[in-house]
Formats: C-alpha cells, sequence, structure tokens
C-alpha cells in the first residue's frame, strides 16, 4: 500500500514551422515541421517535467530552465528530464505511474510510441506498464488542428522511497 504520495500535472504547447526537427517523447520524428522553441520543444518531456516539480511544489520548467539563458538553447530534453529525475530521487520520491497525452493533428504518432515509452521508462525509473502515452488530434479545431502547433498534458504520482 502506498503510505506517501504526490500527484503533479504539466502542460506544454509549441508552435510548428517548417524546416525545423520535431522532438516528442525523447524521439525524432520525421515531419515537415518541427518545434519553435529555445530548447529542442519536445513538448511530452517538457510536460513531464512540469508535473514531476508540481508534484513537489518546486515551481516550473522555466524556473530550472530558463529560454533567456544561453547554456539551455537547444538542449535536450531528455537530460533535462533526466536532472529532475535526479532531485526528485535526491528528495527521497520515486516515480510510481505517469499518464500523457500529446495533441496533434500530423504526423501519426503510433508507430513511435513503444520506442517513446521505453525511452521514459528508462529516464524515469519506472516499469513500461507505468507509463502511458495516449494521442488524440483536436478534430481540426484551432491552431492545433491546422497543423500550426502540438501540445501535451502530463499527470504523475510519486512516491515516499
Amino acid at each position: 500500500m502506498i503510505s506517501d504520495f504526490r500527484i503533479g500535472t504539466g502542460f506544454d504547447s509549441h508552435r510548428l514551422e517548417e524546416g525545423r526537427r520535431l522532438t516528442i517523447g525523447g524521439i525524432d520524428v520525421p515531419f515537415a515541421k518541427g518545434c519553435v522553441a529555445h530548447s529542442d520543444g519536445d513538448v511530452l518531456i517538457h510536460a513531464i517535467i512540469d508535473a514531476l516539480l508540481g508534484s513537489l511544489a518546486l515551481k516550473d520548467i522555466g524556473t530550472h530552465f530558463p529560454d533567456h539563458d544561453p547554456q539551455y538553447k537547444n538542449a535536450d530534453s531528455k537530460q533535462l528530464l533526466a536532472l529532475v529525475v535526479k532531485l526528485i530521487i535526491e528528495k527521497n520520491w520515486t516515480v510510481h505511474q505517469i499518464d500523457t497525452t500529446i495533441i496533434l493533428e500530423q504526423p501519426k504518432l503510433s508507430p513511435y510510441i513503444e520506442q517513446m515509452t521505453g525511452l521514459l521508462s528508462d529516464i524515469l525509473k519506472v516499469p513500461s506498464e507505468r507509463v502511458s502515452i495516449k494521442v488524440k488530434t483536436n478534430e481540426k479545431m484551432g491552431a492545433i488542428g491546422r497543423g500550426e502547433g502540438v501540445a501535451a498534458m502530463a499527470t504523475i504520482v510519486i512516491i515516499k522511497s
């Protein structure tokens, strides 16, 4: 039985632009457009980072990795996530479960979900059966529906180690 736990939620979104790299869930996805961002623009990992930080009331991703700091220019979000996981572990917490949703009209991400799940499972140090990644379209509504952007949401449960 879990005696001490915390829940965190995270959200991120980015504009999409022609000629940029599209990285989601730590995986480079072949597509004509990619995220406009200071770092690699990985919306899924950014939402997960915010959920982790929020679970312990440690503010948000921008506080820890500000977009005006040149050291984070084109930063690999997998490395940022690993730093946050290390921080969580140092505070004697462990990731128990994560549930995420990516909202994107194109491209189809289903061929990449298993690879994303395995990669995130390794970084989060949680069994892959506790990592849920869902993908939804925005039914052609709004900026995401027009292919102008992508968003992701994450909910995470951590337990006291």
